[in-house]
């Protein structure tokens, strides 16, 4: 018989086969008859939480112990000062873990997590409040996924460039978890790997109303590189788990910027999910005022006297019945417009946004494609007055099967105060004049399919719709895109394409977009007149056109011709063939 620490070898040998959070995922989905699969995310991600500041803390101990400073080991002050939260005995994860088959082991959490609550100001609203005692879990069950999380080393550990962690993914993987990256991740993203993972896979999993939390990487990632996030107040008022918030931090550390030149405001009306961005956010080192209590953005602001530099948003799609007949008639946030439909919130949500922007404030969010053509109660005067205003900056049709749990198309609203040139303080970037003109892009076409049925932009999507929109507003751009450049080739931005633009506009306007191109199919620059003539609808296909067909230089009698003969002789062999079958069948006794 093999002895246990062979057993024990192998096992791990077989779970280092595939990532910690599939293998995480595959515990979790052994609550199933035990919790709902809605909970499963909150669940796993409170026990997440706890394992990685239990790490962080445990590390910050032994260093304290290396340098001779034994005797601070349980002085806070010597643990916030490095960025870690204190965590008392009985609200560690060696506690937990040693407590797992015990029966009381959901009291023994919830009481962790109320400590840790409690001992870090930070954390303030941020954890389950008796939410394991609560649900009434099998305690095996849960004994088992406090096992699997045990075995998660969530600290990376650095040789030269290299970071390597125990809990390293495949690079071969390809349902959405990420490998541990060769290049400058920190240990924050580690565990934000499993963050990433677990929103997508229970967005992929809960059906209809599941994905409410998550917006596809790929969309946030397109954004932030949209609105380029660098310097001031960034905004979301429906900010879910806070993935907007993640990826615009990211943006800035990507592009050698500093985090501490962004704040951050959002807001979140469901309560489980508040915490969830908290958690998420505190993970990674984020400050961020979500407002004091989860709260509904429309009838209890959090952030009412906020002017936002930049707002980026994925509001729920089609939220009926948002507001009674007789609920915010006068709002300030609709002042100058209609009142948004009570059928409807998406023109709630988008004139609450431009009440939200600063003078020179830009805003990229998510809409259904509905919101780009609709007339309905009110809602085609209420663009009319938006477009008249001049506040549309960008219009992109997204391709289909990018969402997990709605087959809607969506398409991506890009608004701004300022279409003026100007030029940046931080000295990151120049825009040129755009007043009258906004830029059309239809990127339905574009995308990989990562699944029989969900479809992913790709990097290389990313730079080339970022990009055209940043070589339309005037900047720099690398060469080698559709209209100016992929940022990762590198170029010559004077060897970008001039701008031909075919959408009148304004024409001294025009002449400073050197790097700007209209291509058909793709993208357009069109003027206030063409978006009037076409009634004030902004669905990007009405304007781009047709992509042009290359000519294959036949000429179409000759290639008719050819066409027609490879027809009648694909109808000869089908008679051909329809005869050797009727002869074999009736060899078979099954003839007329």
């Amino acid at each position: 018989m093999a002895s246990k620490a062979a057993k024990d070898t192998k096992a791990k040998s077989n779970t280092k086969k595939q990532s910690f959070e599939q293998t995480l995922w595959a515990t979790a989905d052994k609550l199933r008859g035990s919790v709902e699969s809605s909970e499963y995310k909150h669940v796993v991600l409170s026990l997440i939480f706890l394992k990685f500041i239990s790490d962080k803390f445990a590390e910050r101990k032994s260093q304290l112990e290396a340098e001779g400073k034994g005797a601070y080991t349980d002085m806070v002050e010597f643990y916030t000062m490095a960025n870690t939260f204190y965590l008392p005995e009985d609200a560690r994860w060696d506690f937990i873990a040693k407590n797992a088959k015990q029966d009381d082991i959901a009291v023994k959490i919830d009481t962790a997590l109320h400590t840790v609550e409690k001992n870090n100001k930070a954390l303030r609203g941020a954890l389950p409040d008796n939410y394991f005692s609560r649900l009434g879990l099998d305690a095996s069950k849960l004994a088992a996924l406090i096992d699997a999380i045990n075995n998660i080393d969530t600290i990376v550990k650095v040789a030269g460039d290299v970071e390597e962690s125990d809990s390293e993914s495949s690079e071969s993987e390809t349902d959405g978890a990420h490998s541990a990256t060769k290049r400058g991740t920190s240990e924050e993203d580690i565990v934000g790997r499993v963050y990433e993972y677990f929103l997508g896979n229970f967005a992929a999993t809960e059906g209809k109303g599941g994905g409410e939390f998550y917006t596809p990487k790929c969309v946030v990632n397109l954004l932030a590189e949209m609105i380029e996030p660098y310097h001031g107040k960034i905004y979301d008022p429906c900010c879910g788990s806070g993935g907007m918030f993640v990826q615009s931090v990211k943006f800035v550390e990507n592009h050698q910027g500093n985090k501490k030149d962004i704040s951050i405001y959002g807001q979140e009306q469901t309560s489980t999910t508040y915490k969830l961005a908290k958690m998420n956010l505190a993970i990674r080192g984020i400050s961020a005022n979500l407002g004091d209590v989860p709260a509904d953005t429309f009838f209890k602001d959090q952030h009412p006297d906020l002017k936002a530099d930049f707002i980026i948003a994925n509001p729920p799609f089609n939220l009926k019945e948002w507001r009674g007949p007789d609920e915010l008639t006068n709002d300030p946030r609709w002042a100058g417009y209609e009142a948004p439909p009570t059928g409807n919130a998406n023109y709630g949500w988008i004139l609450h946004m431009i009440s939200k922007l600063s003078d020179n404030g830009v805003a990229g969010f998510v809409l259904a494609n509905g919101s780009m053509s609709t007339n309905t109660k009110g809602e085609g005067e209420i663009r009319k007055q938006i477009i008249e205003n001049d506040l549309v900056d960008c219009m992109i049709a997204l391709p289909g099967q990018l969402f997990y749990t709605t087959q809607i198309p969506v398409c991506l609203w890009f608004l701004t105060k300022n279409k003026k040139a100007q030029t940046f303080s931080d000295g990151r970037k120049q825009h040129r004049n755009r007043e009258g003109e906004t830029l059309f892009i239809d990127a339905r076409n574009m995308g990989s399919m990562i699944s029989r049925i969900h479809k992913e932009l790709t990097a290389d999507d990313i730079a080339d719709i970022a990009n055209t929109y940043h070589a339309w507003r005037g900047e720099p751009v690398a060469s080698h895109s559709r209209a100016g450049g992929n940022p990762e080739t590198g170029g010559n931005p004077a060897e970008t394409p001039t701008c031909h633009s075919r959408a009148g506009g304004n024409p001294a306007s025009a002449e400073t977009s050197s790097h700007y191109t209209d291509i058909p199919g793709f993208c357009r620059s069109a003027s206030l007149d063409d978006i009037k003539a076409n009634d004030y609808v902004l669905t990007p296909g009405r304007y781009v056109g047709a992509a042009e067909i290359e000519d294959d230089g036949e000429l179409f009698e000759e290639k008719m011709q050819q066409l027609t003969q490879t027809l009648f002789q694909q109808m000869a062999e089908a008679q051909e063939l329809d005869a050797v079958i009727k002869q074999n069948l009736k060899g078979l006794g099954y003839g007329e």
